[in-house]
């Protein structure tokens, strides 16, 4: 993707938010997302909302990116390959959906309670699981990026949130913008964009 697509995109699948987000998403420096946001803008295709604090993408952009997004895979010619890659993943999802929930709640004596952590053995296995499924998860990943290469950074940034909740902080597992189920979501939302799939049927 060129850098205007891919700052474009990230607004696709992300939502409103601000430069910090976006950077992350895309690898690239905050003043180059700044810097692009800028010219999207006077394109009429993001608008800034002062009151949500962040960039949006207009009814423009959303169209644009369609588009171009479509245009980029039909080009590569590897939909068939990233389609099957997204299969793969659709077997994962719903696994990643209940070890978060398990992270932050759990059931003691038939009663469900918010887990506040001071349960270190609970923790630590409930950590262990998603080691495990981060293991798996990475080859789906590789898949995806075999098809469509910008997929490959998801592999970077969920070993990242993974290490940090390993090294103590615990929230980048579930509960942080930039956690292991947030960047997990990202990466479901940019495969339905990608393949052109309606969140409701996907």
């Amino acid at each position: 993707m060129s850098r205007d697509l891919l700052v474009l995109h990230a607004l696709r699948c992300v939502g409103t938010t601000g430069l910090t987000r976006v950077a992350s998403f895309t690898g690239l420096d905050e003043s180059d997302v700044e810097s692009e946001l800028i010219d999207l803008a006077v394109a009429g295709l993001v608008t800034h909302h002062r009151g949500f604090g962040g960039w949006a993408l207009t009814e423009s952009g959303r169209s644009a990116n369609a588009a171009r997004t479509k245009a980029e895979l039909e080009s590569a010619g590897t939909r068939p390959a990233l389609a099957e890659a997204f299969d793969a993943f659709l077997v994962l999802n719903p696994e990643l959906l209940d070890l978060c929930t398990a992270w932050q709640v759990r059931s003691t004596d038939g009663v469900t309670t918010i887990n506040d952590h001071s349960d270190t053995a609970y923790d630590a296995r409930v950590l262990a699981l998603f080691t495990d499924f981060h293991a798996r998860a990475v080859v789906v990943i590789a898949a995806l990026a075999a098809a469509v290469p910008r997929f490959g950074r998801y592999d970077a940034r969920l070993s990242e949130a993974l290490d940090r909740a390993q090294a103590g902080e615990l929230e980048r597992l579930a509960d942080a913008i930039d956690s292991f189920h947030t960047i997990w979501a990202e990466l479901h939302e940019d495969l339905l964009a990608t393949l052109g799939i309606a969140r409701w049927s996907g």
